[in-house]
């Protein structure tokens, strides 16, 4: 004898179930703001933002907040927002790509992958800072984005010459004085006074602080 409401219970019992894993597959690839570390990327209104930096925040009677310092890997800026304690974002996962800067035409940067040796592209405003350190040879990681070169990601140091600083004194190796020095790219950091023009110093592409000198 055919039960009505038993198969009701059945047919109920599958849909509850399928609506279960569409809901985690919805949520596959999502991060929380409790999971969230430094370097993670994730899609924010339709566009790729690396954590630069988080802060949790409790303040009585209100619900805790989490504040992010994000880089635009798109347009290379930085903007600070505030979310709710376990809000999801979804996660981006970059492709990276091993080439290597070629030249400079105007404001667009060639770029060769060392595979294949073709050329992307990228301009000025993609590149952000990083265009403090680039040089022409070097070679970094293109980041790309569904399908697109967005920017790049560079090494955590780069050899850099000194082409304008103030004099040096004969025999100082003390770092606790600096003076300023105008690098090749044009960036200009504080450096130690035994540091001369034509010297190669090694430079933090994450701070832009002189790390020593090369030669």
């Amino acid at each position: 004898m055919w039960d009505y409401d038993s198969e009701k219970c059945v047919v109920v019992g599958l849909l509850d179930a399928l609506d279960v894993i569409s809901d985690r597959r919805r949520q596959k690839g999502m991060i929380s703001t409790s999971e969230l570390k430094k370097g993670i990327t994730i899609e924010l209104d339709g566009e790729p933002y690396t954590i630069v930096d988080y802060q949790h925040t409790k303040i009585a009677q209100r619900a805790a907040q989490v504040k992010l310092r994000l880089y635009n890997i798109k347009g290379g800026y930085t903007i600070e927002r505030t979310f709710q304690s376990g809000e999801k974002f979804p996660r981006v996962r970059l492709e990276r790509r091993e080439m290597q800067y070629l030249y400079c035409d105007g404001e667009l940067y060639y770029f060769m992958d060392t595979e294949s040796f073709e050329q992307s592209i990228l301009s000025a405003e993609q590149l952000g800072d990083a265009l403090n350190y680039l040089k022409e040879g070097m070679s970094l990681e293109v980041l790309v984005y569904k399908g697109e070169p967005i920017g790049v990601e560079l090494p955590t140091s780069v050899e850099l010459g000194v082409t304008e600083t103030g004099p040096g004194f004969k025999g100082d190796t003390a770092t606790a004085g600096t003076k300023p020095a105008r690098l090749e790219t044009g960036i200009t950091i504080h450096v130690p006074f035994f540091i001369n023009n034509g010297d190669v110093v090694r430079v933090d592409t994450r701070t832009g602080k002189y790390l020593e000198r090369v030669s």
